[in-house]
């Protein structure tokens, strides 16, 4: 499976949640997918998804779930001990580990070598990290939402994209709608 894969069985799942979606092809993907007024796309800012996230479910009551890359992660290495150390248990960081950075041309990343991210984020401090297979990620998100307790998920899949289009909606739009929706 490909992260496109793990997108498309996630969704039953996610649709009525708060998302903040990584920069690039993840935010295309879901946007072409399911594009729901609860879904912030990241359309410039590599690495800040999780902080965004995390900020964001300390911010309010609703659960947060983030939806970020193992490229994106090692750019914004800072943000697992922040997560640790300010945890929310109203948030879910659903990393997809695919060793590679997909947006830019799948070039490897340091996670398809020799760095786990899940050792990392354990090393950070958080306490509740869940690694799986891409197959399984539906149902570990599922069960995180269910929980009350912070959740790091590192679901490793295959590297690979599919075609999309770019998003076109103005990024002022895409900050209002989501905006109205954490109000609501």
């Amino acid at each position: 499976m490909i992260r496109s894969d793990i997108l498309k069985e996630l969704i039953p799942v996610i649709s009525d949640q708060l998302v903040v979606c990584n920069i690039g092809l993840p935010s295309q993907e879901l946007h072409m997918l399911d594009d729901q007024p609860s879904n912030f796309y990241m359309l410039g800012t590599m690495g800040l998804s999780s902080s965004i996230g995390l900020g964001l479910a300390l911010a309010q009551n609703k659960k947060v779930i983030s939806i970020d890359g193992d490229g994106s992660v090692l750019t914004n290495f800072g943000t697992l001990p922040t997560i640790a150390n300010n945890a929310a248990d109203n948030f879910i960081l659903l990393i997809i580990d695919n060793g590679s950075y997909g947006s830019t041309g799948d070039q490897p990343t340091y996670a398809g070598k020799k760095t786990s991210l899940t050792a990392v984020a354990k090393a950070c401090g958080c306490e509740n990290v869940i690694e799986c297979s891409a197959k399984d990620t539906a149902n570990v998100v599922k069960e995180a939402i269910a929980g009350d307790k912070m959740t790091i998920i590192v679901s490793k899949c295959e590297s690979g994209n599919i075609k999309v289009p770019v998003i076109t909606m103005d990024p002022v739009v895409i900050r209002d709608r989501f905006m109205k929706t954490v109000a609501s």
